[in-house]
């Protein structure tokens, strides 16, 4: 209806299908059943009069105000943001017509920031219809490894986000090479010999150098020369901008560059490299991309973007940028993660304290949870420091509905029981969720987590969960004296019965960084006491360990908590 008075009264079902399953992801394996249904009411919808159509939409929009006391939003109330899950619309967008790319450099894991990027451009084109291009920016043969292209496709899969065309820059070297050599013909580009640190005195000053002076037939040998010639260092062809610019992206930059690395894909097969700013502009014309998205950082290259594409007569996207995103005490620049692990200081890409998409996968955190949470804080050119706790918010929503309750004991401490019940308990897997129950057998002597120990005293009262109240009997040995269900309102303790009590370690992880310093104490094992049913939960199951938080199983003998 909506797609329709928007459209002079006409909807089309691709463009349904596209706006429902962008709305909707987890209904993309059933999108053949789901076409028929939208097929028919397209069908009716477009029989309609305007009249018709009006009221409708009308009626529908009435009924889908929240009543008094209903939430206006999906988001956990605890997140800070805003959900909506509503960016603003797009400049110039052509229903089926929106091409968007995202170009991450194979260079290292991808983490929240790419995740950002990637869920803006899935999301327009799944709002307005159109093709999703993945296109590795790799044009930089030091810093690449085919790992890290393998970590980019994997990551992206599992946020659930699906490419129409998979494609790299280096694949396109040919076009890139026909488009410097036209630069040269043309005089918009010229080849610089100066050394790398007069380049950059005579961009400070804003001084051109005599390179710049030479006429394009010798422009031209000399970019030949670059090819097989010079090495490395001794000769940059950079585009002809205006050294007298304010901008200093437009102070004659560098555009192709030699370098003698093995690249992971093409081995030996090229040595002169294009830059960012020159094969993004071509590629992104070449491919049909409508509407390119770019992080903050990037606008005062847009000028120089627009101005090669101008120059060599190229059709132009619409340029948009957005924020920025990391978390408090998580940076995501490779400068800083590389390092760490070098040193040791964590294990690897997957550890549970990083913002890489391997580590939130490990720690326990949703695809579902990470999308609602990039989409909640809208379209803005505000660089975002989100606080974890902000995509916990939203991951705990998403996981507490089918996270079974478990009994767990840190720092475990023996209290022995008189008149313990013989008989085993059952145990709801969940308080309100139909999640099934366990058995859990009793024993004269449970385990309680140290913390609560060291709060008894003699003549004190705890209700064990599930199982009855226990008066303090002694604290040094601590003992006491099972009393049954005659008394409520005693404080609760979880307990793992110590004759069938299951030893693991307990990955506990907090922030990284803190006050710019590494945190020493950012990752704590434990040794912990589980119940049994933890044997017989499948690898990856989401647990939450009462009295303590959600925890991801990653084997029999660890777990690593996700948050509180």
């Amino acid at each position: 209806m909506q797609n329709a008075a928007a459209h002079g009264g006409r909807t089309r079902d691709g463009i349904v299908l596209a706006k429902l399953l962008g709305a909707r992801p987890e209904y993309r394996g059933q999108a053949k059943e789901i076409m028929g249904e939208i097929a028919d009411m397209v069908a009716e919808i477009n029989g309609m009069s305007a009249e018709q159509q009006g009221a409708a939409l009308a009626e529908y929009q009435d009924a889908a105000k929240p009543g008094p006391g209903d939430a206006a939003g999906d988001a956990p109330t605890d997140a800070g943001y805003s959900t909506g899950q509503a960016l603003p619309p797009l400049e110039g967008a052509q229903d089926g017509g929106v091409v968007t790319r995202f170009p991450p450099e194979p260079s290292g894991y991808p983490h929240i920031g790419h995740a950002k990027a990637a869920i803006i451009n899935e999301w327009y084109v799944d709002r307005y219809g159109g093709k999703k291009i993945l296109r590795m920016d790799d044009t930089n043969p030091e810093g690449e490894r085919l790992e890290y292209y393998a970590a980019i496709k994997v990551g992206l899969e599992w946020l659930g986000i699906r490419y129409d065309v998979i494609k790299n820059t280096s694949d396109d070297m040919g076009l890139l090479y026909a488009k410097g050599a036209e630069m040269i013909r043309t005089n918009h580009a010229y080849v610089c010999t100066c050394k790398r640190d007069e380049i950059s005195r005579n961009r400070q000053r804003k001084a051109p150098c005599r390179c710049s002076r030479a006429e394009p037939g010798k422009n031209h040998d000399m970019w030949e020369r670059m090819f097989e010639k010079y090495k490395p260092g001794e000769a940059v062809a950079r585009y002809r901008g205006d050294m007298g610019s304010e901008n200093t992206v437009m102070r004659d930059p560098i555009i192709f560059r030699i370098i003698d690395a093995r690249h992971p894909l093409t081995l030996d097969r090229y040595r002169v490299w294009p830059g960012y700013d020159f094969a993004v502009a071509i590629e992104d014309s070449s491919d049909g991309v409508t509407h390119a998205f770019r992080t903050k950082e990037y606008e005062l290259r847009d000028q120089l973007y627009c101005s090669i594409l101008d120059d060599l007569g190229m059709r132009k996207p619409v340029l948009l940028e957005f924020a920025r995103l990391e978390f408090e005490g998580m940076p995501v620049s490779k400068r800083i993660l590389r390092p760490l692990i070098e040193e040791q200081k964590v294990a690897w890409y997957d550890d549970p304290r990083l913002p890489t998409l391997e580590a939130m996968r490990r720690r326990g955190i949703r695809p579902e949870a990470i999308r609602r949470f990039i989409l909640s804080l809208g379209f803005t050119k505000s660089n975002t420091l989100a606080p974890f706790g902000a995509l916990e918010a939203f991951n705990r929503k998403a996981v507490d509905a089918t996270s079974i309750r478990l009994h767990m004991a840190r720092r475990p401490t023996e209290l022995a029981v008189g008149g313990m019940p013989a008989s085993p308990v059952r145990l709801a897997n969940h308080p309100s969720a139909d999640l099934g129950s366990r058995m859990l057998a009793t024993d004269d002597t449970v385990l309680i987590s140290g913390d609560d120990a060291e709060s008894l005293a003699p003549g004190d009262c705890i209700r064990l969960m599930g199982l009855g109240n226990v008066r303090i009997t002694s604290e040094g040995r601590l003992t006491g004296e099972y009393s049954g269900d005659e008394m409520k309102g005693y404080p609760i303790v979880q307990w793992v019965p110590r004759r069938v009590a299951h030893k693991i370690n307990l990955i506990i992880t907090n922030r990284l960084f803190v006050d710019g310093k590494f945190n020493e104490d950012s990752l704590v094992v434990e040794e912990v006491a589980v119940e049994p049913h933890y044997l017989e939960l499948a690898d990856d199951t989401e647990i939450q360990f009462v009295r303590f938080g959600y925890c991801r199983k990653e084997s029999g003998y660890r777990a690593i908590m996700t948050h509180r």
